[in-house]
C-alpha cells in the first residue's frame, strides 16, 4: 500500500489557484466517488477549506498514486499538472502522516491554534466514510490524527 497527500494550501498557491482546486461540499461525494473508481485506488479524502485542498488517498503498491491525482484534478478541475505543479505540494508515507497531524492540530494554519481546522478534518472524514471511500488504513489514520491534535490542544 502506497500513502500519498497531495495538496495546495496558503503557504504554497494564491487565492485564485486555491479557489480552482476546491470541492464544494454537494459535489465532494461525487468527486470521492470518482477518485475511488479509479484503478490502483484503495481509499481517498478530500479536505477542501478556503485555506487547502488535499487529497489523501491510498493505492495498491503497483500504482502511481501521483499519476492518479494529476489525471483526477485535471478531469474534476480543468487544470493541466503543469500549471499547477508549482502551487502543489506531495508527501508520501512517514511525511504525510506528519503533515496531516500538523494540519489537523492547527500547527499548518494562517492563524496557528485555530480551532476551525479540525472540524474540517472531522468533516471531510465523515463525508469521506459516508461515500465509502474510506477502509481501514485511512479510518486508521484519521483516528490517530484527530488524537493527536486532541493532545496538542490539551497540552
Amino acid at each position: 500500500m502506497k500513502l500519498l497527500l497531495t495538496g495546495v494550501s496558503h503557504k504554497t498557491a494564491p487565492v485564485e489557484v486555491r479557489e480552482r482546486l476546491a470541492f464544494r461540499e454537494e459535489s465532494l461525494a461525487g468527486a470521492l466517488g470518482a477518485l475511488k473508481g479509479r484503478v490502483g485506488v484503495s481509499e481517498a479524502v478530500i479536505l477542501s477549506t478556503c485555506n487547502r485542498v488535499e487529497i489523501v488517498l491510498t493505492t495498491e503498491d503497483s500504482a502511481d498514486p501521483q499519476a492518479i491525482v494529476d489525471a483526477f484534478l485535471a478531469e474534476q478541475k480543468a487544470v493541466s499538472p503543469p500549471t499547477i505543479e508549482p502551487h502543489i505540494y506531495r508527501r508520501q508515507g512517514r511525511d504525510a502522516i506528519h503533515h496531516l497531524f500538523r494540519v489537523a492540530a492547527s500547527l499548518d494554519s494562517m492563524v496557528v491554534g485555530e480551532p476551525q481546522i479540525l472540524g474540517q478534518v472531522k468533516d471531510a472524514f465523515a463525508v469521506a466514510r459516508s461515500a465509502g471511500t474510506v477502509g481501514g488504513q485511512l479510518e486508521h489514520l484519521l483516528q490517530c490524527t484527530f488524537a493527536a491534535a486532541k493532545k496538542v490542544r490539551s497540552e
